[in-house]
């Protein structure tokens, strides 16, 4: 019974001295009630507290998702740790909020910021160390999740270590496993590949289901796609965009000769993404592609558009969920690229190619990228009835191995479930 004094074997022995020793009863009685009560003060367990540590958009998507099932469940939980402004608003002001600084992409970039994210490392690590919670929850950013797993270890922390989104260390440092089976108590997947990966290296792993399902669930509509409409996806980061949507807007215009009735849109992450891109769209020399610019109608946009390419990362099985037939595209600076050539262990870089094992989604890749490779497998898609057929049905068979629904509630069992 949790969180009851009651002791079958206390209560044998108090009923024993009760016939053994008739004379002492009242005597012994009030001898054991003063016992019991402060053993209860003594040893009650502790409200259980989490700590948990998300570190991009995405991650803080996920995070505030399990947090919201976590309360459902049990609301006794206090939570507090590392997030984004969705997390602290499901879970108070115990989250901080530091999402748009330490959301960013790339060595050179992450390089630059090494004294930031060193001191935010050290601070975190103390702060676990220091109030001794019942578990640390880590939601993917493996970068930095994953060193504070070990360094907790390292420092003696023995309280659980739950990573949730799983890293996706099997395509690119399949010798982590090993360390992280030492260091992680649980590891939740969304993947239903990754649980037997993880353990066989003796990793207790839950496969939870991908939550994207319950999210388009909610947010699809009975639309027929545009035809001749071509969507543009360069992705929720500045650094992103700026690499991509140039390229977008050049294909454009190839695009348009070959197709005269070809009409385009693009849907920005918020306003100042939005901003930025209509800066470029006039610094290529093309003001009339500022009217292709919506914000926050990413969903909209995958359900209404005959095509599209999409940028490298959740939003491609986003787009395969909506069904959307699209390239993926994909560019960063070319030290960014050695460095993840020389790790990068699978053939394919999108998620979708990787859950079906063979090339679904076609990937523009770096210098595979060009305003004439994107354009050509724009016009391609747009103009050939059977391959976008084909293509959506390939997409549906992956995604219906994501699970049915209810990734985040069974995520929260998975957690409380370990922390009992």
């Amino acid at each position: 019974m949790v969180g009851s004094c009651f002791d079958p074997l206390r209560a044998t022995l108090f009923t024993t001295t009760i016939f053994i020793a008739p004379s002492r009863f009242l005597q012994t009685t009030a001898n054991t009630r003063q016992q019991r009560l402060s053993h209860c003060k003594l040893h009650s367990p502790p409200m259980p507290h989490l700590y948990i540590i998300a570190g991009e958009v995405s991650g803080d998507t996920h995070g505030a998702g399990l947090i919201k099932e976590l309360r459902a469940l049990d609301p006794s939980l206090t939570l507090s740790g590392l997030g984004g402004p969705k997390m602290r608003e499901a879970a108070g002001s115990g989250i901080e909020d530091w999402v748009e600084t330490a959301g960013v992409v790339g060595l050179w970039e992450v390089l630059k910021m090494y004294g930031y994210f060193k001191q935010r490392f050290d601070a975190t690590v103390q702060t676990i160390m220091s109030t001794q919670p019942t578990g640390v929850v880590l939601v993917d950013y493996p970068g930095f999740n994953l060193r504070v797993a070990k360094e907790l270890r390292k420092r003696g922390y023995t309280g659980k270590i739950l990573y949730y989104i799983s890293p996706q260390v099997w395509a690119w440092k399949k010798g982590r496993v090993k360390v992280m089976a030492k260091v992680l108590d649980l590891m939740i997947c969304i993947f239903p590949f990754e649980k037997e990966f993880y353990e066989k290296s003796g990793l207790p792993t839950e496969f939870s289901g991908h939550p994207m399902v319950d999210r388009v669930a909610q947010l699809k509509r009975n639309w027929e796609r545009e035809r001749g409409l071509i969507g543009w996806f360069p992705g929720s980061r500045l650094n992103e965009v700026k690499r991509l949507f140039p390229i977008m807007l050049q294909a454009g215009l190839a695009i348009r000769m070959a197709l005269p009735q070809a009409r385009f849109a693009v849907s920005a992450a918020n306003e100042t993404l939005a901003g930025h891109m209509r800066q470029m769209a006039e610094a290529a020399g093309m003001p009339e592609a500022k009217q292709w610019i919506e914000t926050g109608t990413v969903y909209d946009l995958m359900q209404r558009a005959q095509v599209g390419a999409v940028a490298s990362g959740t939003a491609t099985l986003e787009a395969a969920c909506f069904g959307l037939p699209y390239a993926l595209v994909y560019q960063v600076t070319p030290l960014t690229y050695i460095a993840a050539k020389t790790v990068v262990r699978i053939k394919n870089i999108g998620i979708v190619n990787v859950l079906a094992q063979r090339d679904v989604v076609k990937e523009l890749v770096q210098g595979g990228l060009t305003p004439d490779t994107l354009a050509a497998e724009m016009v391609d898609l747009i103009t050939h009835d059977h391959r976008r057929a084909e293509l959506q049905a390939e997409l549906a068979e992956v995604v219906a191995s994501l699970g049915a629904g209810g990734a985040y509630h069974r995520a929260a069992k998975a957690v409380l479930t370990s922390l009992a």
